[in-house]
């Protein structure tokens, strides 16, 4: 029988000789890199999940610029004919004052 360790896995050989020189190795390890593997698939879910939900609100953001600046060429374009429609029955009344 051998034991042989790397600081992570363990290996144990057993060799018997009767019947046939059967040799058996198992082997076995702390589990360390599945841990750390876990901790790095959960810390990029993390980093994506951030980036993905700060994406979401700059559209939002923007979404409400571009709405409060439509709005306000709405009210300019409004207050411009308004300003045309008073220069034209200004101009209709010194064109014909009876009316």
């Amino acid at each position: 029988m051998t034991d042989r360790t790397d600081g992570l896995t363990s290996e144990r050989t057993v060799e018997r000789n009767e019947g046939g020189g059967t040799t058996y190795v198992e082997r076995g390890g702390s589990g360390v890199g599945g841990v750390i593997i876990g901790i790095a698939v959960l810390a990029l879910v993390a980093i994506i999940a951030f980036f993905l939900l700060n994406m979401n609100r700059q559209e939002a953001a923007e979404t409400q610029a571009i709405s409060g600046a439509a709005s306000s060429v709405a009210e300019s374009v409004g207050g411009a004919a308004e300003s045309v429609g008073s220069a034209a029955e200004n101009a209709a009344q010194s064109v014909n004052p009876n009316q």
